[in-house]
Order: C-alpha cells, then sequence, then structure tokens
C-alpha cells in the first residue's frame, strides 16, 4: 500500500513538473526577446521607422502567445489577476508599455498601447474557437484605447466599449471615437461607433463612462467658427445603452455658449447684407445710418476670435477687414437680436 501511495504521488509530481515550463519557462523566453526588441527597434518605431509594422506585428506575437497560452492552461492562469501580472512584466521592459486586460462573458479583452504615441495601439479579442484558445479579433484606431464592460446584448451576447483617446490641443480639445463591440456566435463585430454621429471626427472637451450612459461635450462648428477660441458654442450629449438595445442612443443634449453660434448668424448676415448691398437687410442689422455710411463694399470677416465684454457677453468685438486694412465692429445685444453699433478702421502706430 505505501509503495501504491508513493508511486501516485510520483506521478503527480511529473503531471505538475510538466505544466511549469508551460506557464513558466515560455513566458520567461518571450520576455526575454520582448526585451530584445524594445532595446533595438521599439524607440525607431515610434519615429516611423519603415520596419515598424514588423516591429510591432511580432511583438504582438509574443503578447498573443502569451495570452493564449494562459487561456489553453485554464485555472488560475487563465484569470485576468494572472494575465495582467504577466503583462504588467512586459510594461516594466519598456516603460511606454501599457496593458489593460478585463473580461466580458466568455471574452477577454486586452487594450494595448506599445508607445506613447497614437502607433501600435490596439484592442485585442481573445475566446474560444473551434473549441480552443484563440485570438479572436483586433482593433487598431488613432488614440489611447480604454475599455468599459457593458451590459450584455439581447441573447446575453457579450460586449464592451472601447473609448480611443486622442492627444489633447493646446486648447484643451482631444479627438474621440466611441466602439461598442459584440461577441456574436465565432465572430466579434463592432456594431455602433460614434463615427456614425460624427463623421468629421468627434473633438471633445470631456467625457465620462459610468455604467451604460457616456457622456462628452465637444465642440460644433458653424459659420464664424474660428479653431482655437475660447467661448464658442459646445454641446454635450448623453448616450445610453437602454436595456433591450442593440446600440447606444443619444438620450440628452444640452448647449453650452449657445450665444455664439447666434450670434454668429447676424455677424454673417452683415457681410452677406454688405456683399449684395442689401440696404433693407443693413438697416435692419445697422439701425445708425452714420455707422451704415462709414461700412466699405469690401468689408468682409477676418479669422480672428471674437472679443466678448462683460460676464453676460452684452457686447463682443469682431475683427474684418476691407481693401485698406483691418477694421473692428462692435456689436451689442438688444433684447434677442445682435445689432452693429460701431465700426471704424484700425489705425497703425
Amino acid at each position: 500500500m505505501p509503495a501504491a501511495w508513493l508511486t501516485s504521488l510520483l506521478a503527480l509530481l511529473v503531471a505538475l513538473s510538466a505544466l511549469v515550463p508551460r506557464a513558466g519557462a515560455a513566458p520567461a523566453d518571450r520576455l526575454d526577446r520582448f526585451r530584445e526588441l524594445a532595446a533595438e527597434r521599439l524607440a525607431t518605431a515610434q519615429i516611423g521607422d519603415e520596419a515598424a509594422d514588423e516591429t510591432y506585428r511580432e511583438i504582438y506575437t509574443l503578447l498573443d502567445e502569451e495570452i493564449v497560452d494562459s487561456l489553453a492552461s485554464g485555472g488560475v492562469f487563465a484569470s485576468v489577476e494572472f494575465l495582467q501580472d504577466r503583462l504588467d512584466a512586459f510594461s516594466e521592459v519598456w516603460g511606454a508599455t501599457v496593458v489593460r486586460v478585463m473580461r466580458a462573458g466568455p471574452l477577454t479583452v486586452g487594450a494595448f498601447q506599445l508607445a506613447g504615441g497614437p502607433a501600435g495601439n490596439t484592442v485585442r479579442v481573445y475566446g474560444r474557437l473551434r473549441d480552443e484558445a484563440a485570438l479572436l479579433t483586433t482593433l487598431s484606431r488613432e488614440g489611447r484605447p480604454v475599455l468599459y464592460p457593458m451590459p450584455a446584448a439581447p441573447g446575453n451576447a457579450a460586449q464592451f466599449l472601447t473609448v480611443w483617446e486622442g492627444p489633447p490641443s493646446a486648447q484643451g480639445m482631444r479627438p474621440l471615437r466611441l466602439d461598442l463591440v459584440r461577441h456574436e456566435g465565432d465572430s466579434v463585430r463592432v456594431v455602433w461607433t460614434s463615427t456614425t454621429a460624427f463623421p468629421d471626427g468627434l473633438f471633445v472637451r470631456g467625457w465620462t463612462v459610468r455604467g451604460h450612459e457616456v457622456r462628452v461635450q465637444y465642440e460644433v462648428r458653424y459659420p464664424g467658427w474660428i479653431p482655437g477660441c475660447d467661448g464658442q458654442t459646445e454641446q454635450e450629449d448623453v448616450y445610453r445603452l437602454v436595456p433591450g438595445a442593440t446600440a447606444f442612443q443619444r438620450t440628452a443634449r444640452r448647449q453650452v455658449n449657445a450665444w455664439h453660434r447666434d450670434f454668429r448668424v447676424s455677424v454673417s448676415r452683415l457681410f452677406s447684407a454688405i456683399s449684395a448691398d442689401d440696404r433693407q437687410a443693413l438697416s435692419g442689422l445697422v439701425p445708425d445710418a452714420t455707422v451704415r455710411s462709414r461700412l466699405p463694399r469690401t468689408l468682409r470677416a477676418e479669422p480672428a476670435c471674437d472679443a466678448p465684454e462683460g460676464p453676460a457677453h452684452e457686447r463682443v468685438s469682431v475683427a474684418a477687414r476691407a481693401e485698406r486694412g483691418p477694421w473692428q465692429l462692435m456689436w451689442e445685444r438688444r433684447g434677442t437680436q445682435w445689432r452693429l453699433i460701431q465700426a471704424a478702421p484700425i489705425i497703425g502706430p
């Protein structure tokens, strides 16, 4: 009996030892290879080296093998905590590497950022394919990927939200893209994206994700809008993934600095009236006949920031240009209407 027990114990030890190389030694080899790639090629890949695509491809092959092998091993090796710990080791080798892993139903999802810039950033989705652990799909966009779990879709399909956040401008605006990704059968695909609502791009001042609600405050482009100027009209939208819905739906919208777009409508009407010599329209926008008589036919809008006065923006100075040089136009709000009250050329020193 003791001999039989000893034989069983030895067999168990042999089986356990066979697992160690698979979860320990092979990843160490990958880590060494990652260290070599980081030292030799990853830095140049960030500055547009011609071999950048091949560098990223080789690095992601190492990371994919790391995750797929762990998922195939099962148990603790397939846990998010173990995977994150292993991937943190890669991040420590190359400080610009950021990896975050989460679970979405049966899927394991990773957000990978290999550099400080937009290049080399992907979201990678792993799961079961024909009963084997596998990489199911990858998403590559401009910006830093951030993952958020979402409630299951109808039919209990797993899904998650990816936010792609670009670098901020000097004015604090940044490009943003939202992708709702869903597991359908053996495939994983984007079922909703913010580019549908914003085909020309979404540039936000701020954004938040809380539960199944997304809130974005973004710039609105309209006649008279000038890039980089403060105090222009912006909008804040709220999108919700309501129960039973297959995509995000906009449920609220409010405007910030709505006065500026309305004001710029009046400014555009003024320049159109001057160009067309529409005296009736001019008399409505410029009640003072003396001011009207000063306006040259060559007066045009100047691409410069407006200068509002006071907390209520009751007066706004606007830059313009005529054939002989720059002008300054002073507008005043009267009730709900804007009227031009002063106009004069800017005399240089």
